[in-house]
């Protein structure tokens, strides 16, 4: 591989080793060329947001070898780059990651750096409790107590495992007294506490789906994806559990992929508001009691 000397060597490399072993993206990355950038870009200790800066830097002898090995590593294990690198981002948010949680990549998201959430209260500023349920990594709780600056943020999550990356999210952004980690499933950690704003990215992928999964998808924890045989399971405890956890002005924020159509069918009679972002349509809606 002595031909390989720069960044922009190293790119197209990646780029044609992922193409040839058909690796499928979509773990922070939605394309071939933004993994394989991110993978050397991260590697690199180099920003992960623009490659084009750092085409032309040649790489050292020990800078080759890693990135040669987690390239090679990508191609052999199918594990996502993030978690070969430990390390993923939500709009240019840094957040630790490994294999005990699925990797951070929810609507929910961008709709909380943005303001489209904060939008939907009436007061947002007078935001004091937030809820985020299957927490996951922690990410959303800690975006929500990034854009809520008042707010306390109680995060419950069932796994054992994933609280403790979350416990790890927790530190790296010093939010310690502001996000309180439960583990429990759903509501029953906080079964006495009402919240201004409550927010879920619960398990949402049918049976079906899950056992079609490429390696990529199937190196998660499958209880982070399973929502049962049509999987919306959870969606539906959480849509008749929540509302006895919202303060009277507020509201549920819930992520459920494509399963628009049955939550409208089975529950009409629900104040139901569905909400678009850059990448999706219709797979998250918004609940007022």
């Amino acid at each position: 591989m002595t031909n390989l000397q720069t960044i922009r060597d190293f790119l197209r490399y990646a780029v044609s080793q992922f193409r040839l072993h058909e690796l499928v993206h979509g773990h922070g990355t939605t394309s071939v060329i933004d993994e394989a950038a991110f993978l050397i870009l991260e590697a690199l200790h180099l920003p992960v947001d623009d490659i084009n800066p750092w085409l032309d830097a040649k790489l050292t002898e020990a800078e080759r070898q890693t990135v040669l090995s987690l390239i090679s590593d990508r191609v052999t294990t199918r594990k996502p780059a993030t978690y070969l690198l430990k390390k993923t981002y939500m709009h240019g948010i840094p957040f630790h990651v490994d294999e005990r949680v699925i990797v951070p990549r929810s609507y929910i998201g961008e709709l909380l750096i943005k303001g489209d959430i904060g939008s939907l209260l009436d007061d947002p500023s007078s935001v004091s409790k937030v809820l985020d349920v299957c927490t996951g990594s922690g990410c959303l709780a800690i975006l929500a107590a990034m854009t809520f600056d008042d707010a306390e943020v109680d995060a419950i999550e069932l796994s054992r495992d994933a609280l403790a990356v979350a416990e790890k999210n927790v530190a790296l952004h010093e939010m310690a007294d502001r996000v309180r980690l439960l583990q429990g499933d759903l509501f029953k950690p906080v079964v006495k506490s009402r919240y201004d704003l409550i927010i879920a990215n619960p398990p949402y992928v049918a049976q079906a789906e899950v056992d079609a999964f490429p390696p990529e998808y199937s190196a998660e924890p499958q209880m982070a994806h399973l929502g049962g045989s049509d999987g919306l399971d959870l969606v539906r405890r959480i849509l008749r559990e929540a509302p006895a956890h919202l303060n009277p002005q507020g509201i549920l924020v819930c992520e459920i992929g494509t399963g628009r159509d049955m939550i409208d069918a089975e529950f009409p009679d629900l104040n139901l508001t569905w909400l678009d972002t850059e990448e999706s349509v219709g797979e998250v809606f918004v609940l007022r009691p």
